[in-house]
């Protein structure tokens, strides 16, 4: 429990929560703006994921799909702001979750959303933060371990989903090659050509996956280059099959220290010092 509860400085509550509600915004504008599509798809095309047919959500149609569009755009940008942190964090929570089954009732259900998803789920308990307090939170620090979980058991079960469905043979098929085939770089196609290199490629994943929860176990000093890896890992996929995973990455800013990212108050420190430095010159 003490590990779970582990408790954090409030500005990285305060940060994080700026840094997932802003991308909130980013992805209804930039990221993912295809599923506004979804407001003029024939309504025989929906097919619900699970929680959808148990919640009994309606289909998507212009209504809808705008409403939830408008409403969302507008309490994220709010929520980013730190204010009412249960109230708009909740209905941003909500907004988006169905945004997500809008989004991937067609066919298709990308696996790098859990993170994220966790995140809205907990930041509304996380309580009132201030950007640089230093009042340390055990709330705050449940909700960033539950998201780091979250994050890991993306990898983790993304190999057990790769071994589940494609068998040991994974690892030595064609795999990354029929994605360098469909959606490869440039610096994809240069890699690809290097004889065996693809095959040990997809072992360096399985296991790289596999052992991803050792994350938590290793020293606090190492983990950060742990977790550097980890977004390195998600800058090689991007510059040879251009996948972004962008939602899993603001996710993974949980085990960063984010409150010493202060730019606003880097801002207002450069420009409290130039009139200074301009005086004492003349």
């Amino acid at each position: 429990m003490r590990w779970l509860f582990a408790p954090v400085p409030k500005g990285r509550i305060a940060a994080f929560r700026t840094v997932v509600y802003s991308f909130v915004a980013l992805d209804l504008t930039v990221f993912t703006p295809w599923v506004r599509s979804h407001a003029n798809t024939p309504a025989e095309l929906y097919q619900p994921l699970l929680i959808g047919r148990l919640l009994h959500l309606p289909t998507p149609g212009p209504a809808l799909v705008w409403t939830v569009f408008w409403l969302l755009l507008a309490l994220s940008l709010a929520a980013a702001t730190g204010r009412a942190p249960r109230a708009l964090g909740w209905a941003v929570f909500a907004l988006y979750f169905e945004w997500m089954i809008i989004a991937m009732s067609y066919g298709k259900v990308d696996h790098d959303r859990v993170g994220l998803l966790v995140a809205l789920a907990v930041l509304p308990t996380a309580g009132l933060a201030r950007h640089g307090a230093t009042e340390m939170s055990e709330k705050g620090g449940w909700a960033l371990r539950v998201t780091q979980i979250a994050v890991i058991c993306t990898y983790f079960l993304a190999a057990i989903a790769k071994l589940r469905f494609g068998g040991i043979d994974w690892l030595t098929s064609a795999v990354l090659a029929q994605a360098i085939i469909r959606r490869g770089t440039w610096l994809a196609d240069h890699i690809a050509v290097v004889p065996g290199l693809l095959i040990a490629a997809q072992f360096g994943i399985i296991l790289f996956e596999l052992l991803s929860p050792l994350i938590f176990a290793v020293p606090q000093k190492w983990r950060n280059w742990g977790v550097a890896f980890f977004y390195s890992f998600h800058l090689m996929t991007f510059s040879m099959i251009t996948i972004s995973f962008a939602p899993h990455l603001v996710a993974m800013t949980s085990f960063l220290p984010l409150e010493k990212v202060r730019p606003i108050a880097w801002l207002r420190h450069r420009t409290a010092t130039r009139p200074a430095v301009a005086e004492s010159g003349g």
